[in-house]
């Protein structure tokens, strides 16, 4: 099968524009492809996933990547899918995270001599004059068209900056700068992007001639990624000391039934073959496929010592074995303790297992926190600094487990 088609059959083309020329640029290892990424964190997350296996499985077919890092981007942030504007950060942030974000992705990414290109977009588009953006890319440009786009359409109730709708505009340019200094001929982006992508298309077009060649392909990238990436406690990081390999193996391993096949399909490099006899797979063999999933992607991520460490960890926590040496774990220190104890409600939130102490407490009322395998069912519970001493594990649900020590 060729990878274009693998693709297809694996649920990640949402959209195309020129799918036969795409098809074939791809299938033949012609395609420079770019993929951005604002910098809006020290680490990439769980929504960033989808991405990275892509660009690991396109430059394993010969395709050449560029990894777009957004420092200058991040100075608006893209309005997509958000209801406010994003937080403005420093420059310095802006700059520490670019520098996370490409030493994260070194490990799906091969960017030695000949293979993938990393490129900051700060580097043109803090160089540009207003004056002269708005006379060379500005009148490129429909304002009507713009306010059709999704982007923005779902931002005009509730305010829209005039800083935010320069977004599609600078996004445009990317392409048209990367097009123009890196023969970069396609760029592919998440469902969500697909009215900023089709303007970075138009914009060379429009400024080279209807035969510049630039495509345009959206994936089920960001809403799925979105819908995977999230917790109840916040996101899913890449980075180990954000989320542990533990927390990482058992957010994949909790993943719905529904859901356990197709991000097998989507994010791991198994043969389709072999995933599509899972899919016959029923009742008890799903655990059997979450397992799969946890394992093969914590591999990617931390590495294979990493992901059997926390297989044989998970498999000793549900058989109601002992081994909780890779258990994530907390350090209490004493100035949280109280005549020697701490709440159980305030121990949860140190913990990071809760958001507030009303979800705290709605977890104890329900019978849904144990400490050291035994139900706490009052909320002015609380673990003893004797207990800390000798380690206390905490059990959320069903599948959350965490420890704490005294520091």
């Amino acid at each position: 099968m060729k990878i274009y088609d693998e693709l297809v059959a694996r649920g990640l083309i949402a959209q195309v524009t020129d799918e036969d020329e795409i098809k074939n640029l791809i299938n033949e290892g012609k395609a420079t492809f770019y993929i951005g990424f604002d910098p809006t964190a020290d680490s990439l997350h769980v929504g960033h996933f989808m991405a990275l296996c892509l660009m690991k499985r396109l430059q394993m077919a010969g395709n050449k990547p560029v990894v777009l890092l957004g420092g200058g981007t991040g100075y608006i942030g893209d309005p997509s899918g958000r209801n406010d504007m994003r937080s403005m950060m420093t420059p310095e942030t802006i700059e520490h995270n670019c520098e996370c974000f490409k030493k994260q992705m070194e490990r799906f990414i091969d960017f030695s001599e000949g293979g993938a290109i990393a490129v900051n977009n700060a580097d043109w588009l803090l160089k540009l004059n207003y004056i002269d953006v708005l006379r060379e890319v500005g009148a490129c440009f429909s304002v009507n068209n713009m306010l059709r786009a999704e982007c923005y359409k779902q931002r005009m109730e509730n305010g829209l900056s005039f800083l935010e709708f320069n977004y599609m505009i600078m996004q445009s340019y990317d392409f048209y700068h990367l097009y123009k200094e890196y023969g970069c001929n396609m760029q592919f982006g998440g469902d969500d992007q697909w009215s900023n992508m089709l303007g970075g298309t138009e914009l060379i077009r429009k400024k080279l001639g209807k035969d510049a060649y630039a495509m345009t392909i959206t994936l089920l990238m960001n809403s799925e990624g979105k819908k995977m990436g999230k917790t109840a406690n916040g996101a899913v990081w890449l980075d180990p000391n954000k989320t542990s390999p533990f927390e990482f193996y058992q957010y994949w391993r909790n993943v719905g039934d529904k859901d356990v096949l197709k991000c097998i399909r989507m994010l791991t490099f198994l043969p389709l073959e072999e995933i599509d006899e899972m899919d016959k797979w029923e009742g008890a063999e799903l655990n059997k496929a979450k397992d799969i999933l946890a394992y093969e992607l914590t591999t990617l991520v931390h590495g294979k010592e990493e992901a059997e460490k926390a297989r044989t960890a998970s498999l000793a926590l549900f058989a109601g074995g002992a081994d909780d040496s890779n258990m994530p774990t907390t350090e209490i220190t004493s100035d949280k303790l109280t005549d020697g104890a701490i709440n159980i409600m305030d121990l949860m939130l140190e913990l990071k297992l809760v958001a507030s102490k009303n979800e705290a407490r709605r977890l104890i009322q329900q019978g849904g926190v144990l400490v050291d395998d035994e139900k706490i069912t009052a909320i002015d519970a609380v673990v003893t600094e004797a207990q800390l001493k000798e380690g206390v594990k905490i059990k959320k649900g069903k599948k959350t487990f965490h420890k704490a020590v005294l520091a």
